[in-house]
This record gives structure tokens, C-alpha cells and sequence, in this order.
């Protein structure tokens, strides 16, 4: 991955009510198992059960969250468009939209751009290139996920 294009920064800051980053059909996101302690003690329930309750195994064997089954849209994503589990939600959520896929090129943060109206919006904010390099890093762990709890 080219750091050299987004070395300078780039600007960005979710929008209200937006939740296009979690409103796609069939996204998957990988749990670590940080996250899964987080949440699993958020609900007050040990990681196995909210394992068994709010994920499942990738065709990988790596557990990911749950999709609703009617639409295929994150489970914790209400009529709002906003993440029930905002303060605990996994890593690679967090990270959005600075996963390293995303980052690769600018080309593939163009095609990133055309679906996120927080990248360069009106109210933006410079985002550092340390914290993008941060949220990175997180995007690379939460991918590696894991098998056996």
C-alpha cells in the first residue's frame, strides 16, 4: 500500500443518520477478539453466547456479524441508519473509511468516495496521517479475526 497519496492527510467526517458504510447487503465484518470481549460484555453475556446470538463462522471459519436475513444489512443497524453499538462497535467498523483496501490507490479511494458523503464534506476535518496509519492497522487486525474462541 502507497502511503505517499494520503501523506498530507485527508479530509473527512461522518454525516448524521448516514450509514452508508453499513447499509451494503452482504458486508462482511470481522470480529477480533478484542471486539468480541467488548461487545459480549456490553449485551452482559459471555463471548460464546453472543458469539452463538450475534455472529457466525465466514465460509473461512473466521466468525463475522450477523446480517439481518431479509436484506442482508448489519444486524445493529436501525431504521435510523444509526450503529445500535456506536461506543463497542468492532474495530473494522471503526475504521471506516480508512480501510487499507480503500487506500491501496487513489483510484480505489475515489471508488470509496462515490459511496461515502463524508470524505470531503463541507464540515470535514483534516484527518492526520497518523490517525489514518491508526485505523489502518486496526482495519488489518480485525481482518486477520479468528477461528476458536
Amino acid at each position: 500500500m502507497s502511503q505517499e497519496w494520503w501523506s498530507k492527510g485527508i479530509k473527512f467526517r461522518c454525516q448524521d443518520s448516514c450509514g452508508r458504510c453499513c447499509d451494503e447487503p452482504g458486508g462482511i465484518v470481522y470480529l477480533s477478539r478484542e471486539d468480541t470481549s467488548r461487545i459480549a460484555n456490553h449485551f452482559e453475556l459471555k463471548p460464546k453466547t453472543w458469539l452463538k446470538r450475534d455472529a457466525k463462522r465466514h465460509l473461512n471459519g473466521k466468525y463475522i456479524l450477523k446480517s439481518n436475513k431479509d436484506d442482508g444489512i448489519c444486524i445493529f443497524l436501525n431504521s435510523k441508519k444509526q450503529c445500535e453499538i456506536y461506543n463497542v462497535r468492532p474495530q473494522q467498523c471503526a475504521a471506516f473509511p480508512w480501510w487499507a483496501e480503500n487506500l491501496r490507490s487513489e483510484k480505489s479511494w475515489i471508488e470509496t468516495k462515490s459511496s461515502c458523503p463524508g470524505i470531503d464534506a463541507e464540515d470535514a476535518l483534516l484527518i492526520e496521517h497518523g490517525e489514518i496509519k491508526f485505523h489502518v492497522q486496526k482495519d488489518i487486525i480485525s481482518s486477520k479475526g479468528f477461528r476458536v474462541w
